[in-house]
């Protein structure tokens, strides 16, 4: 491939076309989803990056406000992630089958679903936001600090859910450009406004300034609903109430979210974990976890490929094309996350140091990040799978391999050789680090048996 082909597939790959995917070159079609999806990913990763660099000016209180704030708030964006994959799927399905009436319609639909659940959560963060808090094991001054904080991010959700529902169903019409334009914009905004407000309302500033950040993207995704000229194009009537839509919808979204929800809660009970040790422990891993973050998401981005070109491939009855274009992303996403797991290694330390400067972070920090990279590989072709299998509609498969390996095996053992056996931070981490791999192994397992070909929605 040629360097004035790649300009040319990069140029491409930035066009609000929505494409259909199920033939021609793999490898470009590939390319044409993980541009834009990596960068799309890139973005969403900077909003963490941003906002812990200017939070950790306000101190370790502010920091460890944020990091077990962010471990609530891992619930909602497995809810946006869940309902936005189960779009994914079925937009991109009817997009194979060629009936982009039903694939608009669920669109309309999957949004609709997704402003339901938000009221709820908003309701959630009005009336339990500071106990949240104390349930995470924040201390009486840090539940005061943080109380608006907290607040603003559960009421405000819906942004949150929004952006990443949206793009979801760009993606699954082939059209991971605006995705990724939305998210631009968002972090623009974000990266303006974030020390503006902190200057003049402190941590709450933050919220306010990620919050804000987001609804501008929302309103970028609604203004090109409208104006949609591709496969996709939404008309009002399309949010009337189709009860066979949202039952299929919900029955996806359901395990998706779970599916979610069980890994992430797992990270919540490893940011539980280390608050028996310190302040310090939470602060040096929520700042590591940011960077992890940074480089998790655009891996996650291209492993969100997969999903579409299965959706599609299988609408078109395209098995062994759908089947190879795992493989292929697959392949992409350990190479890339193998050159990041080298990068963590070396560079740890300058990494935490350049967040922040106290000792006890930076040392925790540090740890955290060279112990979890070790399993880098494994996580860029586990999510891959997990992502295929969602794209299938088969979301319980992954599920039951999370509810396992997270629930079943990450945390007993966590609590173990952290909290009994006196390992301390280390044991969180390489609980982390094994839970993963054995996560991957299992998914490729079940992945060879091609049970996900049979579902049919």
């Amino acid at each position: 491939m040629t360097i004035k082909t790649i300009i040319h597939l990069i140029k491409e790959s930035f066009s609000s076309e929505q494409r259909d995917f199920t033939k021609g070159s793999i490898k470009k079609a590939v390319f044409l989803l993980a541009i834009p999806m990596i960068l799309e990913m890139s973005m969403e990763s900077i909003f963490a990056i941003v906002d812990i660099f200017f939070v950790s000016k306000l101190g370790t209180s502010a920091t460890t406000i944020v990091g077990l704030t962010e471990s609530c708030l891992t619930i909602v964006y497995s809810i946006a992630f869940g309902v936005g994959i189960a779009a994914t799927a079925m937009v991109a399905r009817r997009i194979g089958e060629k009936d982009t009436e039903q694939a608009s319609r669920s669109a309309a639909q999957a949004i609709l679903l997704a402003l339901g659940i938000s009221l709820i959560i908003s309701l959630i963060g009005i009336f339990f936001g500071s106990d949240l808090l104390r349930l995470m094991g924040a201390k009486p001054n840090e539940i005061a600090a943080g109380s608006t904080f907290i607040h603003i991010l559960l009421i405000g959700n819906i942004v949150i859910m929004m952006i990443h529902l949206m793009n979801g169903i760009f993606r699954g019409a082939g059209n991971a450009a605006i995705a990724m334009r939305s998210l631009g914009l968002a972090n623009i905004c974000n990266i303006i406004l974030c020390p503006i407000c902190i200057h003049f309302w402190g941590l709450t500033g933050a919220a306010i300034a990620t919050t804000t950040g987001r609804a501008i993207g929302v309103t970028y995704q609604l203004w090109n609903f409208y104006n949609a000229k591709g496969m996709l194009t939404i008309l009002g009537n399309y949010f009337k109430p189709n009860l066979p839509i949202l039952k299929s919808l919900s029955n996806q979204a359901i395990t998706i979210v779970m599916q979610f929800i069980i890994a992430s809660a797992s990270w919540i009970a490893m940011t539980r974990i280390l608050a028996t040790i310190s302040s310090e422990a939470v602060a040096g891993y929520t700042i590591a976890i940011r960077f992890i973050v940074f480089f998790i998401l655009p891996a996650f981005g291209l492993s969100n490929a997969a999903a579409t070109l299965v959706g599609q491939n299988l609408g078109a009855k395209e098995f062994a094309r759908a089947e190879e274009s795992v493989w292929k992303v697959a392949k992409y996403n350990a190479i890339f996350m193998g050159f990041v797991s080298i990068f963590f290694f070396v560079g740890a330390e300058y990494l935490i140091g350049f967040i922040s400067k106290e000792e006890g972070v930076i040392k925790i920090g540090t740890l955290a990040l060279r112990v979890i990279s070790l399993g880098y590989i494994f996580y860029g072709v586990g999510m891959t799978m997990m992502n295929a299998f969602n794209g299938a509609e088969d979301s319980k498969t992954p599920t039951i391999i999370n509810f396992f390996w997270f629930w079943i095996f990450q945390i007993p053992i966590a609590w173990l050789v952290t909290i009994k056996l006196n390992w301390g931070a280390i044991g969180v981490f390489t609980a982390i680090v094994v839970t993963e791999t054995l996560v991957t192994i299992t998914s490729i397992i079940i992945f060879k048996k091609g049970w996900w070909k049979q579902v049919k929605i």
